[in-house]
């Protein structure tokens, strides 16, 4: 395996134990230090890209809802559709969106679905692909154009 199929394999694995522990965090309130340690010492996080991993736990939480604001006018009737896993999922997804540039916009399209398939719904991948395509024509526009 060369370094670049190392990388996406151990950012996947971080973006999973992520939306592990922002889900956690959704439903139970704890602590983000508590579901660090745990991730860290019982769940494997080190397997993956760590930094990553702890990146989208300590900066999600503080902008969740300035990211849902951000996907949510894509999504018709918002709380019908959404469980805490698409939510989250979709939260990372824009994170992502915004904050990295670097990963084009059909990975973390890809990515989310992907997400969305194994701890989704039966037909939650569709759900998310069908957010985050308008909103990478917004938040991307001259990526998508390209």
């Amino acid at each position: 395996m060369n370094d670049k199929s190392r990388f996406i394999k151990k950012r996947k694995h971080a973006r999973d134990k992520a939306l592990q522990a922002l889900y956690q965090w959704q439903l139970s309130g704890e602590d983000l230090d508590w579901i660090r340690d745990h991730y860290q010492q019982e769940q494997g996080v080190a397997a993956g890209d760590e930094a990553y991993f702890l990146e989208l736990l300590y900066k999600i939480p503080p902008q969740a809802d300035t990211l849902d604001n951000c996907y949510r006018k894509h999504v018709e009737n918002f709380e019908d559709h959404l469980d805490p896993i698409e939510t989250n999922i979709l939260r990372i997804a824009t994170y992502e969106l915004e904050n990295h540039p670097e990963i084009p916009y059909k990975v973390v399209i890809n990515e989310a679905i992907n997400l969305a398939r194994v701890y989704g719904a039966e037909d939650s991948h569709k759900f998310v692909n069908g957010v985050l395509d308008p909103l990478c024509q917004e938040l991307r526009e001259l990526e998508v154009a390209r």
